[in-house]
C-alpha cells in the first residue's frame, strides 16, 4: 500500500518537475524589469474585501514579458494610499520580497475611507494598472459593519462551498441534533476543574455570548477572536457551539456512541472533535502588523537564502514536549552532520545534559530556513509549527502522527512534504534520500510553499470559520436562546477608529437566508 501511495506522489511529483524544467526555459531572461509589464492582483485590491490586515501580489515581468523567476531587488515598488478627496490616509504597510518574483504588499488600516486610491509605482512610473480605486466605503477591520447576506459574502471572499474535512467532521450529525439536550451532557462530561476547559457559545442576531466552564479559561480570548471579527464582517447566522480550550481534542466517542459535537483546534484518529483552524494560526492572522510579527504572510518574505546557499542540515528547535522530541536531540548528538537538533526549554522530563546536551538560546523562526530540511516533530498534540515551515523555502520532513489540523488531510506526503515514522526509526534514511535527490527535494519544498498559498492565507482562515459554522447551523435542530448565565462578548473598542458604517440594517425576522 505504502509503494501504491509514494509511486502515485511521485507521478504527481515528476509532472510537476516536468512543467518547472519547461518554466525555467521560457522564463530565464536577462531583460530589465518593466513596471507596465508586471502583474498585480489580489483581495486587498477589493472593497469588499475587510482583513485585519489586507493584501495583494505584484508578479516582476520583464520587457520581453516573461516573469520574473528570483527576486528583482529588496524593494523596487513603491506603494503610496490616498483617497478620491485627497485625505490623509493613516496606515502600516509592509513589501515583502518573496524571492521568486513576486512580491506581497500588505497593509493595515487604522481608520475607514471613502474611495481609497492605491497607487504602485517602479522608477515613478504606474505598473501594471495602478492606480486602483476601492470605490465606496472601505472599512477598518474594527469596524462593526457586517454584510446582511452571508451567501453574497461568501462568494466575495472567493470562499468556497464547503471543505472535506468540514463534511467528514460533520458527518456523524449529518441528520440533525438537539443542542438543548447535548448541552447538559457536554458540561457534566468536559468540564472537569483541573483538567477540561471549555466554552459554551451562542451567536444570536449577530451577537456573541459565552458561558466557560473549568479552571484555565484564558484562552477563551482565542475562540472569542473569530466570532467577533466574523460578526464584524457578516450577519452569522444564529447558532451555538461548545469550544474545547485545551490542545488535546475531547470527544473519545466513536460514531456509533452518539459523540458530542465538540470544536476543538486539533484532531486525532481516535476522537470525533470537529477541527477549527489552530488558535496560532487564528491569532497570526488577527494580529499580524500589530501584536504578531510571525506570520504566514512575513514567513514568505523572510524564508532565507536561496536553495543552493542553504546548509545541508536537519534542523529543529523547541522544548521537551514528546518523547520523539528527546530521542531527536540525542540523534542529533550522535549525527551532528546530518541534523541539528536541541532543546531551548525542558518543563516535561528530567534535565539530562550528558544526554541531551545544554539548552540553546531561541532563535528566530525566521533563521530555520537558513538549512534546507525542516524537521516537524510533535509536541503534547499536532506541532502547530508546520504550516510557518510550508510556507517557507525549505524542504519539510514530518513525523507520522495520529494529530491532524484542518488542512492536513490535502495534503500528500512525497508531494508536499517528506514522511518519516513515528519512532523516527527512517528519519536518517528519509534525510539521506533528499540530499541524494536535491532536484526533487527542492520541488516538493516549492509545492508545500504552493500549497500554503493556496490554502493557508488569512482569506483561508477566515472562510473556514465561516463555512464551519454555517454548516454547522444547518444541522442544529434547535434554535439558541441566551439566558442570563451567558455574558455578552462585546466587540473592541477602537476610539482611534473612524467607523461610518453604510449599511442598511436588517430586521431579525428577515436577517438570513441560511
Amino acid at each position: 500500500m505504502l509503494t501504491k501511495i509514494i509511486s502515485s506522489s511521485f507521478a504527481i511529483l515528476f509532472v510537476n518537475l516536468f512543467l518547472r524544467v519547461e518554466f525555467f526555459e521560457c522564463k530565464n531572461s536577462k531583460s530589465g524589469l518593466s513596471g507596465e509589464n508586471s502583474l498585480i492582483w489580489g483581495p486587498g485590491l477589493r472593497t469588499n474585501i475587510v482583513l485585519p490586515v489586507r493584501y495583494f501580489f505584484i508578479q516582476a515581468v520583464d520587457d520581453a514579458g516573461n516573469n520574473f523567476t528570483t527576486s528583482a531587488g529588496a524593494k523596487p515598488f513603491r506603494v503610496i494610499l490616498s483617497t478620491v478627496k485627497g485625505d490623509h490616509v493613516l496606515y502600516s504597510i509592509d513589501i515583502l520580497d518573496r524571492q521568486d518574483g513576486s512580491y506581497i504588499v500588505r497593509y493595515r488600516l487604522h481608520r475607514s475611507y471613502k474611495d481609497l486610491i492605491i497607487t504602485v509605482t517602479y522608477k515613478n512610473k504606474n505598473v501594471g494598472s495602478s492606480p486602483y480605486t476601492l470605490q465606496g466605503y472601505v472599512y477598518n477591520d474594527k469596524c462593526n459593519c457586517p454584510a446582511l447576506s452571508f451567501s453574497k459574502w461568501l462568494k466575495t471572499m472567493g470562499c468556497p462551498s464547503s471543505y472535506k474535512q468540514i463534511e467528514a467532521d460533520l458527518k456523524p450529525w449529518k441528520d440533525g441534533f438537539n443542542m438543548s439536550q447535548y448541552a447538559s451532557e457536554a458540561v457534566k462530561r468536559f468540564s472537569d476543574y483541573g483538567r477540561h476547559s471549555i466554552c459554551h457559545y451562542k451567536i444570536v442576531n449577530n451577537k456573541v455570548f459565552r458561558k466557560c466552564y473549568g479552571e484555565h479559561i484564558g484562552f477563551k480570548m482565542f475562540s472569542d477572536a473569530p466570532l467577533l471579527s466574523l460578526a464584524r464582517k457578516v450577519v452569522l447566522p444564529d447558532v451555538e457551539f461548545f469550544i474545547n480550550l485545551g490542545d488535546w481534542p475531547l470527544e473519545k466517542r466513536s460514531v456509533n456512541q452518539n459523540p458530542f459535537p465538540m470544536f476543538s483546534w486539533c484532531g486525532s484518529d481516535e476522537t470525533c472533535d470537529i477541527v477549527m483552524p489552530t488558535y496560532d494560526i487564528t491569532e497570526s492572522t488577527f494580529e499580524m502588523m500589530a501584536r504578531v510579527s510571525l506570520d504566514i504572510l512575513s514567513i514568505q518574505g523572510n524564508n532565507g537564502p536561496a536553495w543552493e546557499n542553504k546548509t545541508n542540515l536537519a534542523f529543529w528547535r523547541g522544548r521537551d514536549s514528546r518523547q520523539e522530541r528527546l530521542d531527536l536531540v540525542v540523534m542529533g548528538k550522535k549525527h551532528p552532520k546530518i541534523i541539528d537538533a536541541a532543546l531551548t526549554s525542558m518543563f516535561f522530563f528530567p534535565k539530562d545534559e550528558k544526554k541531551y546536551g545544554k539548552l540553546v538560546k531561541h532563535i528566530s523562526f525566521f533563521d530555520f530556513f537558513k538549512h534546507k530540511y525542516q524537521l516537524n516533530v510533535d509536541g503534547t498534540v499536532a506541532a502547530y509549527r508546520f504550516p510557518y515551515l510550508l510556507a517557507g523555502s525549505s524542504l519539510v520532513l514530518k513525523q507520522d502522527s495520529h494529530y491532524y489540523e484542518h488542512f492536513y488531510k490535502e495534503l500528500r506526503p512525497y508531494v508536499h512534504y517528506i514522511p518519516f515514522k513515528r519512532d523516527l526509526s527512517d528519519l536518517l534514511k528519509q534525510v539521506k534520500w533528499a540530499r541524494e535527490h536535491d532536484f526533487e527535494s527542492r520541488q516538493i519544498a516549492e509545492n508545500g510553499q504552493e500549497f500554503v498559498r493556496n490554502n493557508l492565507m488569512p482569506t483561508d482562515i477566515l472562510c473556514y470559520h465561516a463555512v464551519l459554522f454555517q454548516k454547522f447551523s444547518k444541522i442544529i435542530l434547535s434554535k439558541p436562546i441566551v439566558d442570563s448565565s451567558f455574558a455578552h462578548v462585546d466587540q473592541p473598542s477602537d476610539h482611534d477608529s473612524v467607523c461610518s458604517c453604510q449599511r442598511k440594517k436588517k430586521s431579525n425576522s428577515i436577517r438570513t437566508e441560511l
